[in-house]
């Protein structure tokens, strides 16, 4: 997915900068509260007393979500159709609905709860993201790549608990206590070895059945996150991985099982129906098809789209595939007929919907607005510092914006252009930025009381929140080609194309094929630099991040340039703020510097 990044001391001192002076509130969190709308299982006979539709029949209910990315407030989500939906007060509400008068129910999730995530919570790396989590009696959730942006120890405190080792604790008297849910990542293993660096699976019984939960990420996540952060891991094969756990959990009493899996699939044309399958394309179709047919079911993600789709496993029989689209707009259910004497899933009988998280329709739960109100006086201390001003909306590529990285962005473009400017000093020529690490868009619209055109501090870490360091690295005019020509992702990557934004005074023409979700061919011409044709023997000092420079989102031949030779270049977030207060009001950047053609 996105482009992610292990902070660096240097970054902490940044957002420690911004922290300074936040005042601390601790409010109790409020029971939940039960709704009052019930859901049906389609073919499923009425239950009796105590939820079995017969005395050898179970119906366990699974709540699925997933790539929440903290998405705690109801203005960060977005909509779904033209209705505001998420937020977690609205999210959790939703779950509680659906929960009652169901004696067996499970919440389950499907990675990303964490990473990449608006200022409320990411500036406290994410803890409010995990306490709004429990708050909602999540009981499981796969490991997705952004779990791991911050790296594996720092995946390890968020499950477990205690204060963060550089910012320390936001309440000492109330320190960060861990999930109550389980991560579980089957797939992400120390090298060399079958040691997870978290549970692989998760049995639970269920009225006398058990009930067995395989987690996974992608296994390409290790292209898509810093290298500095999982070194000495690696991540695995997810059809295999599962296939080899299917024995050992079998073993242990489990006849229905179900992966929750952080990879994805896409639609073409986009549907806007959230339960549609149409033309479905990506990685988890293949997955699907060689997954064990004692897996019942696929609760997936990473894409951010929505579907409710049954597609055939190895043996032809069709299982339930779903995805709860991103930041708590959908909600997956699931219902399982399980049969007590068999243990096994009936899936002729098994049904699966999604439903939309629609703020007008629900009533924000009490319990996730205290989570709010605790962290909210922090934000403010820390997030609403105004940092300079816009002109208009600079958006991220796609309708609606951010649906489409594959395009050239206003947004993107406005980083290169600040890191371009930033890095002057090492004799900086051409900057790029990947698409996925800017993850929301700056809106002329005042979000509060900061008036219109005004960028805040909270704003610019929402729109680039990773806290990459910028590094300035020599390259040819061939390499810089090459870089270009890798926008075309290799066969099976979740997104065929991913654009880099590129620094004013740099521009290509660009061809590409994309054939049923794969880029099949990519032609770069006409490449220029400040009216210059490209010299492909002369050598150009370049700005990246480094998740770029260190070959992240396939980018290979950044990554041909040794270490030894980067120039180091600051945080990226501070580059942006500086370049907003430098030269504000800042225009929304050209979107003509790459001239597409057929």
């Amino acid at each position: 997915m996105a482009a992610d990044a292990l902070p660096t001391a240097r970054s902490t001192k940044t957002r420690a900068r911004f922290l300074a002076g936040a005042v601390a509130l601790v409010t109790s969190a409020a029971v939940l509260g039960l709704g009052t709308s019930t859901a049906t299982a389609g073919d499923v006979p009425a239950p009796g007393p105590g939820g079995d539709t017969a005395p050898r029949l179970i119906r366990l209910q699974l709540l699925a979500f997933n790539d929440y990315h903290g998405h705690l407030e109801a203005s960060t989500p977005g909509p779904v159709g033209d209705q505001a939906a998420g937020g977690s007060e609205y999210l959790s509400t939703a779950l509680t609905q659906l929960r009652a008068g169901k004696r067996f129910s499970l919440t389950v999730a499907a990675g990303d709860l964490i990473g990449g995530s608006p200022a409320l919570s990411g500036l406290f790396n994410d803890e409010p993201s995990v306490e709004s989590l429990n708050a909602m009696q999540l009981d499981v959730s796969s490991v997705g790549n952004h779990e791991f942006d911050d790296g594996v120890a720092e995946l390890k405190r968020m499950q477990e608990g205690g204060c963060h080792p550089v910012d320390g604790c936001y309440f000492p008297d109330q320190p960060y206590a861990g999930a109550d849910f389980q991560w579980l990542a089957a797939n992400v293993v120390k090298e060399g070895t079958r040691n997870t660096v978290l549970p692989p699976y998760w049995i639970k019984d269920v009225g006398g059945v058990k009930v067995g939960f395989i987690g996974m990420t992608l296994e390409g996540t290790d292209a898509i996150v810093a290298a500095a952060g999982i070194q000495g891991y690696s991540f695995l094969d997810e059809a295999r991985t599962a296939n080899r756990l299917v024995p050992e959990i079998k073993r242990q009493g489990v006849e229905s099982i179900v992966v929750l899996l952080h990879e994805g699939a896409t639609q073409d044309p986009a549907p806007g129906d959230i339960n549609a399958c149409n033309v479905i394309s990506g990685p988890v179709i293949e997955i699907n098809s060689k997954l064990d047919p004692e897996i019942d079911a696929v609760i997936t993600g990473h894409t951010h789209q929505p579907y409710n789709c049954m597609l055939p496993g190895p043996d032809g029989r069709k299982r339930m595939v779903t995805s709860a689209y991103s930041f708590g707009r959908v909600v997956s259910e699931l219902i399982l007929v399980l049969d007590r004497d068999t243990g096994e899933v009936l899936r002729n009988q098994s049904t699966a919907t999604n439903h939309a998280v629609i703020q007008s329709e629900l009533a924000p739960d009490p319990a996730l607005t205290a989570v709010i109100a605790k962290w909210t006086p922090l934000f403010e201390a820390a997030g609403n510092t105004p940092v300079g001003t816009i002109t208009a909306d600079i958006v991220r590529g796609g309708t609606p914006p951010g649906a489409d990285r594959g395009v050239e962005s206003s947004a993107g473009n406005l980083v290169a252009d600040a890191q371009l400017w930033a890095t002057s000093f090492n004799g900086a020529q051409v900057a790029f930025m990947n698409a996925g690490g800017v993850r929301s868009d700056l809106t002329y619209a005042p979000s509060g009381a900061e008036g219109a055109g005004v960028v805040t501090y909270g704003e610019a870490f929402t729109f680039q929140p990773f806290g990459n360091t910028l590094v300035t690295i020599p390259m040819t005019g061939a390499q810089i080609v090459s870089v270009l020509q890798e926008q075309c992702q290799p066969a099976g990557s979740s997104r065929p194309f991913l654009n880099l934004g590129v620094s004013t005074g740099f521009s290509y023409t660009l061809s590409r094929t994309i054939v049923n979700g794969t880029c099949t061919a990519v032609s770069v011409t006409g490449v220029t630099l400040n009216g210059k044709a490209l010299d492909p023997g002369t050598t150009y000092w370049v700005t990246v991040n480094t998740f770029l420079a260190d070959g992240g989102d396939n980018f290979a031949t950044f990554k041909q340039v040794p270490a030894s030779e980067r120039l180091p270049g600051g945080v990226d977030l501070q580059a942006l703020t500086d370049y907003l207060g430098t030269f504000s009001p800042v225009a929304p950047p050209s979107t003509a510097r790459v001239t597409e053609v057929p």
